[in-house]
């Protein structure tokens, strides 16, 4: 199962009722945390989510809505008792940002292990059994987006198990781990299990124009989270300008993409109703909802059904 949790849906500045855009995702004990803007560990604490529980901080880009947050959060990760490792990544200037911020924050408990990407070409990489594939999006500074996958293995064949001698004290270690050691010699799961099955897709894109990338990278997703600055088509000069996008800019990309279901967020202070505007975006595809701060949701497999 993998929760996701949006944790603001603010653009620019913080609003009263609106924190700034950031999103965290959990999964078998880990989370992963999406940009850090000014008041992000308040939102963290308001979900009931923990600060140490977070291992993978992912950042878009370098503008302050989506980086100020990052003293405070990191100094309350090592509040908590964190001593383990803290991966951080972004694009280029990732080390000079992060050291620049941690001016105010010198002392931590723990490492920061920093792994740049490139803007034009990241690559992917696997994280405590989720895979996040960078990509990179239209913005006016390098900017990027993420999409997380997280495998579900095959059914347990005992037929194979047994054709492969497997024994019996291996097949639930084997359900769950790669491998397992039983009188010197070494099974895998391959050995037990049938072809994998649908796993998990969740896509994040902020601060954007359109671009056709988002959609192939949603193809078929459980969750798309997308940018919707604007609702008013008057604002799509100032979008264009700004590189960001309009609800139905993000609502062709969705009908593109055909996702399971699309949160809008990263709305301009300048749009105090953004609830206005969602009928137009449902108009290009229904299974648009309009994000809030706090919306969470426990994507499980398929053929699971979906809990909200």
């Amino acid at each position: 199962m993998l929760k996701v949790t949006l944790l603001g849906t603010g653009g620019m500045m913080p609003l009263k009722e609106r924190a700034l855009a950031s999103l965290i995702l959990s999964w078998n004990g880990h989370s992963a945390l999406i940009d850090c803007g000014e008041g992000t560990q308040v939102q963290i604490r308001s979900a009931g989510l923990s600060f140490k529980s977070i291992d993978l901080l992912l950042l878009t880009h370098y503008h302050a809505d989506h980086v100020s947050g990052l003293p405070g959060l990191l100094l309350s990760i090592g509040n908590q008792g964190r001593t383990e490792p803290l991966t951080v990544a972004g694009p280029p200037g990732l080390e000079r940002v992060i050291n620049g911020l941690r001016v105010i924050a010198p002392e931590l408990p723990y490492e920061l292990i920093y792994m740049p990407l490139d803007a034009k070409d990241p690559a992917e990489f696997a994280f405590e059994g989720l895979t996040v594939t960078p990509f990179p999006l239209r913005h006016n500074i390098p900017c990027l987006g993420y999409k997380f996958y997280l495998p579900r293995c095959g059914k347990f064949d005992m037929a194979r198990a047994k054709a492969n001698g497997v024994p019996l004290p291996c097949w639930s270690v084997l359900q769950k781990s790669p491998e397992a050691v039983f009188e010197g010699r070494t099974y895998t799961q391959d050995m037990v299990l049938g072809p994998a099955r649908r796993g998990l897709t969740v896509v994040y894109a902020t601060d954007t124009r359109p671009t056709p990338v988002i959609s192939d990278m949603a193809q078929d997703a459980d969750l798309l989270v997308a940018e919707a600055m604007y609702g008013d088509p008057e604002k799509l000069a100032s979008a264009k300008e700004k590189g960001h996008m309009l609800m139905t800019e993000a609502s062709e990309l969705a009908r593109v993409a055909k996702p399971r279901r699309c949160w809008l967020t990263h709305y301009s202070p300048a749009m105090p109703d953004p609830e206005s505007w969602i009928p137009q975006a449902q108009a290009i595809y229904p299974a648009i909802e309009l994000g809030q701060d706090g919306m969470a949701v426990d994507l499980a497999y398929i053929n699971e059904g979906l809990a909200r």
